[in-house]
């Protein structure tokens, strides 16, 4: 008979005020990792292992827990910086750790499958990317490469900072399309402000781009602008002509 497993609640560790190395064996966070496996922490003792040590009179669990004070959650103090962490009373190198983990998730909730995922509509790349682009406090350029069956190849930033002609270059743009032998191209900017509505400039940059894309021969088959949570799509506006 297979067993069912139970799915657990994590709770909240007893808290200890000695170092690590004199908590009980099942209650340090790397040793309660490897013996009970991950999903049984919480989201602080994950963090402290990251951090690793503390500072005099502080462990690593207190100084993730203090990450979580003010009522902060994970996405939110995932989006902090390294100076932040820092502030936070963490060293550089384990604040570096830190931001690299968090960046790495990011990546992976974003990240290509073996099989290259198929792209039939905007929502197929909110659903897959809208993560990433949605906190970036710079607009972001990038263009989405396919396959002559839809099928994404491997996205590309083009420019970070304000989006502008003399910036969004056709050449720049369609460069690595040509270089993956694209067949089509989607383009995806961000909009820090959380206001997806594309602006006059956006229209134009647009225009730009199905044109020159025609005279090389790579279909640009949308520009989807991505803010917060909602995203405008050019091709669902017909702006694409």
């Amino acid at each position: 008979m297979k067993r069912v497993r139970r799915s657990m609640q994590v709770s909240e560790p007893t808290v200890y005020h000695a170092p690590i190395t004199l908590w009980p064996a099942d209650e340090r966070p790397r040793e309660k990792l490897m013996h009970r496996g991950a999903d049984n922490l919480t989201d602080a003792e994950l963090l402290a292992i990251l951090i690793r040590i503390g500072k005099k009179g502080t462990t690593a669990v207190d100084l993730a827990r203090h990450l979580f004070e003010g009522e902060k959650n994970l996405h939110e103090i995932s989006l902090m910086t390294v100076e932040e962490f820092k502030r936070n009373g963490i060293g550089e190198s384990r604040a570096v750790a830190l931001a690299a983990a968090f960046e790495l998730s990011k990546r992976l909730a974003g990240a290509k499958r073996k099989d290259r995922i198929m792209i039939q509509s905007p929502e197929d790349i909110v659903r897959q990317f809208g993560a990433k682009f949605k906190d970036l406090v710079q607009e972001e350029f990038w263009v989405f490469p396919l396959n002559s069956v839809n099928r994404l190849l491997e996205p590309k930033q083009i420019t970070r900072g304000i989006l502008s002609s003399s910036l969004a270059h056709p050449r720049e743009c369609f460069r690595e399309a040509i270089s993956q032998s694209a067949a089509a191209v989607l383009f995806v900017h961000n909009h820090p402000s959380g206001n997806p509505e594309p602006s006059s400039d956006d229209i134009g940059i647009t225009k730009q781009l199905v044109e020159a894309g025609k005279i090389i021969g790579i279909t640009v088959h949308d520009h989807i602008i991505i803010a917060a949570d909602r995203f405008v799509s050019f091709a669902d506006r017909g702006l694409m002509r």
